[in-house]
């Protein structure tokens, strides 16, 4: 199993974990048990997700069948804008803690840079990016990412979490948290994929000791279904002509190949599949084997679909949130 050390612990993280973004609650559960049958060993959840009791399930299951012992696992959960305030942190990470079933979090990281307006549990859970839904107003919240940070560490101190992260932030975003944290990063997860490669950003983080996690390593894919203004007239990366080409050329899938790509480019991975993609699961998993690899011509030649690009940004749909301006 691929592995990355990380600060300020020293423990070794899996590489390649499953993703649980859009994974439909109804296969949710079984999804998680097969993934860990299959020998998956990080599990990337969320409560944005709307589906981490039964991912927590399946975990269960898991465990009640003598698959993995807890120690050997990684539960990843994230924190969502409206419970930014240093009173509501904690709220929100002993929610997610309960819906998983279990009583650590091994890595939990703050979703999105910016705070929203707190919206109680038993008004609407998870809250969405929108105060109101009859008015689609976003309202933005006064915390400060600093404030966070430290509930955050908070809940380190009390055995809550294990290791610290943060998604979506900018390398100014970055060098801000380094100067305040007094407990260290440990991961960054921000989108990553050969049309956004971010390999300034990724050289950044890894200089700051932080191990860096790719999400929508395939590009725009999961993006097409929600026709964001990001993803129009998009090329899917999966039928790109030059991944295709490499693709056929190592006897693998264009996933494969995309996947590979990010662990040659010094990110980990987050792959999702459920129940009915079994194949996909497989194949997956097996990204983190040693037994092929891209050769410097395929990177060189992938290097150049570069365009900054970037798919998964909500100020698509809420102009009022240019949080990657």
């Amino acid at each position: 199993m691929l592995t990355v050390t990380l600060q300020p612990t020293g423990a070794k993280m899996p590489r390649v974990g499953l993703g649980t973004w859009k994974l439909d609650n109804q296969v949710a559960t079984d999804s998680i048990y097969a993934a860990i049958k299959l020998g998956y060993r990080l599990l990337d959840g969320a409560a944005f997700y709307a589906n981490e009791p039964e991912c927590g399930a399946g975990l269960k299951k898991a465990l009640d069948d003598g698959l993995v012992k807890r120690k050997d696992i990684w539960v990843v959960s994230k924190l969502y804008p409206t419970f930014h305030r240093r009173e509501h942190v904690k709220l929100a990470v002993k929610r997610s803690l309960k819906d998983w079933g279990v009583d650590y979090f091994d890595l939990y990281y703050i979703h999105f840079p910016v705070a929203l307006e707190f919206v109680p549990f038993e008004e609407r859970y998870p809250a969405g990016w929108e105060y109101n839904l009859e008015t689609h107003e976003v309202r933005e919240s006064y915390a400060t990412l600093q404030e966070t940070w430290e509930a955050l560490e908070e809940c380190v101190r009390e055995g809550l979490i294990r290791h610290l992260g943060v998604c979506n932030y900018t390398t100014v975003a970055l060098m801000d948290l380094n100067r305040y944290a007094k407990i260290k990063c440990s991961v960054v997860q921000n989108e990553i994929h050969p049309y956004f490669q971010q390999t300034r950003a990724v050289a950044y983080a890894k200089k700051l000791g932080m191990a860096v996690t790719a999400y929508s390593s395939l590009g725009p894919q999961s993006m097409f279904e929600l026709k964001w203004d990001s993803v129009q007239n998009a090329t899917s990366l999966l039928k790109h002509n030059l991944i295709v080409s490499i693709a056929s050329k190592h006897g693998k899938s264009t996933a494969d190949v995309l996947f590979r790509w990010a662990i040659q480019h010094g990110v980990n991975v987050l792959p999702k599949a459920t129940t009915s993609e079994m194949p996909f699961l497989i194949a997956n998993i097996k990204t983190q084997n040693d037994d092929w690899a891209l050769d410097e011509a395929d990177m060189k030649a992938i290097a150049k679909l570069e365009t900054g690009r970037r798919f998964n940004d909500p100020s698509d749909v809420f102009a009022g949130l240019p949080i990657f301006v």
